[in-house]
């Protein structure tokens, strides 16, 4: 009964938009002009609470996406690589200290105002100690040289700078107050808010003065929706386009395309590599597992699992298995990886390593310690339990018991440290990946769960962070995951055991033609908005 009411509020709430149809079928591109467009696109995110602010958090933050009504000063190609948007060119310092960026000229906000050089120091100078989700804290400070530079002075080197000049949205600082921006937001992008409807959607019209190439879409209306009432959504043929739950992966709607976009969302299991010795935290939570401690038992669950068998069986085969967290990325070391689902090696790298069933229990144990340890999830995320079950029964087959804790995001915390977890990785941001294996103290923050603690993949790090040269950078990003001798990835400390990345799934009106997405686009569907059409349509006037 509960979902009844979710999805006849869903359906009542779209029905009041103009143009929208009550309909069993697919009649978007009747009901509205051809130009127009109905999405529900940020399903995992939902509605941007502070508004449509970059300096709060809309369009960064861990999953990164188009911003639509401000420009960046970089943009992504359909290739995944970083191209030019506000900027014409960049230069980075031999210390790598300094980057100077320069901007076009002939760029407008939509109060007519021009966009200049200080416009972009005010920007990143203002997000610096914001609530946006986009760490600034390396920003020293930014300058404009004249109206088409920008100086940017970094306390140390960060070759991850490029992703924040990737993703901050430019405000302008004639009209920016915090109180208000977000809800009457003025920018330079290829749309502009005009509608706001807490709760419900937000509205958007082509900025006709864009100084790029503009989209075929005149108005977009998106919607905020959770997966299911969108999926009902779509059966009513109210959107264009919307992201759907995995368990609707094979489900169809008459009128619609289902559409699997590759993403670099990873999911793995956490392993605390630390012995229990007695150990808490900075929080008082407590530290070490004896199990996981040893490597044999973490290799030997990389090596034995069947990560196929899981993407079939829990996501349907859409996604890819995952080794090291980032195979997708350009960063990502192919040599890290190991072969999987060989169970023969696996039990012979256990019975090497001492861990025997001596008592016929189909458990193992070495000096009195059973091979088992809890592993926790989320257990407000199906996908999530139904991936730590699947581990659990594959890990048996080892003589390797593991026992489930579903549980909310607090306790999972709280146990981080002792016991292994089921997360997920979704960042494209280099630093995210020094920061989840450059070696930390217990700080109960969810980055570094394992406590890993290698002093040459540090090195690694370290080196791949304050290079000023990109190519360097991800030499040493790749180093860090396997040397030929050590690294976090599999083929070295067998840090996590990564099992799947998991696609973004959209059903999709068949007279949209979204052009080519970018390159594990996922969750930044709207990234290459600027090709999206309608088949067979012509624009209204």
């Amino acid at each position: 009964m509960g979902s009844i009411i979710v999805i006849i509020a869903a359906i009542v709430i779209i029905s009041s938009m103009p143009g929208s149809t009550s309909s069993s079928t697919s009649d978007s591109s009747t009901s509205q002009a051809s130009d127009e467009l109905v999405v529900n696109v940020y399903s995992h995110t939902g509605e941007p609470k502070a508004g449509f602010d970059p300096l709060m958090g809309w369009g960064s933050g861990h999953v990164n996406f188009e911003p639509l009504i401000q420009s960046t000063l970089f943009k992504s190609a359909d290739d995944g690589s970083i191209i030019n948007d506000l900027a014409t060119d960049y230069f980075v310092s031999s210390d790598g200290k300094t980057w100077t960026v320069n901007i076009r000229d002939d760029v407008k906000f939509t109060d007519g105002e021009k966009l200049s050089a200080e416009d972009v120091a005010f920007t990143f100078n203002t997000a610096v100690g914001s609530n946006s989700e986009l760490d600034m804290s390396n920003l020293e400070n930014a300058a404009a040289i004249n109206d088409t530079a920008v100086e940017f002075k970094l306390k140390e080197p960060q070759s991850s700078f490029i992703w924040r000049l990737r993703y901050v949205g430019i405000v302008p600082e004639h009209a920016y107050k915090k109180e208000t921006y977000g809800s009457n937001p003025i920018g330079s992008g290829p749309y502009k808010l005009i509608q706001w409807d807490k709760g419900q959607q937000a509205i958007f019209n082509l900025n006709e003065d864009y100084y790029g190439k503009k989209p075929f879409f005149k108005k977009i209306t998106m919607l905020f929706l959770d997966k299911e009432t969108a999926f009902a959504a779509a059966r009513s043929g109210d959107v264009d386009l919307a992201e759907i739950d995995i368990n609707h992966a094979n489900q169809t709607i008459d009128g619609y395309n289902l559409m699997s976009l590759p993403s670099s969302r990873a999911f793995g299991v956490s392993f605390p590599l630390q012995n229990n010795t007695g150990e808490i935290s900075l929080q008082g939570d407590p530290i070490g597992n004896n199990v996981t401690a040893d490597l044999a038992i973490r290799k030997a669950l990389n090596i034995g699992i069947d990560r196929k068998a899981i993407l079939d069986g829990v996501i349907y085969g859409k996604g890819d298995v995952e080794y090291t967290g980032v195979d997708q990325r350009n960063f990502g070391n192919p040599e890290a990886k190991i072969n999987d689902s060989n169970l023969e090696e696996a039990k012979i790298m256990l019975e090497n390593a001492g861990w025997k069933d001596n008592d016929g229990d189909g458990i193992r144990e070495k000096d009195g310690t059973k091979a088992e340890f809890k592993l926790y999830y989320s257990s407000a995320d199906q996908t999530r339990q139904a991936l730590s079950v699947a581990v659990s029964e594959q890990a048996k087959k080892l003589g390797i018991k593991i026992d489930l804790v579903g549980t909310n995001w607090d306790e999972i915390y709280a146990n981080q440290y002792s016991s292994a977890v089921l997360y997920a990785y979704s960042s494209i941001d280099t630093f995210n990946l020094y920061m989840q294996y450059h070696s930390k103290e217990a700080d109960d923050t969810y980055k570094n769960p394992g406590l890993y603690n290698n002093p040459v993949v540090d090195g690694y790090l370290e080196s791949a962070l304050r290079s000023a040269d990109q190519a360097q950078a991800t030499k040493n990003w790749q180093l860090a995951a396997y040397d030929g001798k050590t690294g976090y990835g599999p083929a070295g400390d067998a840090t996590w055991l990564w099992l799947v990345t998991m696609d973004y799934l959209y059903t999709v009106d068949e007279t949209l033609d979204i052009g080519t997405p970018q390159k594990n686009a996922g969750s930044d569907i709207l990234g290459n908005i600027y090709e999206w059409t309608r088949t067979n349509a012509t624009s209204s006037t």
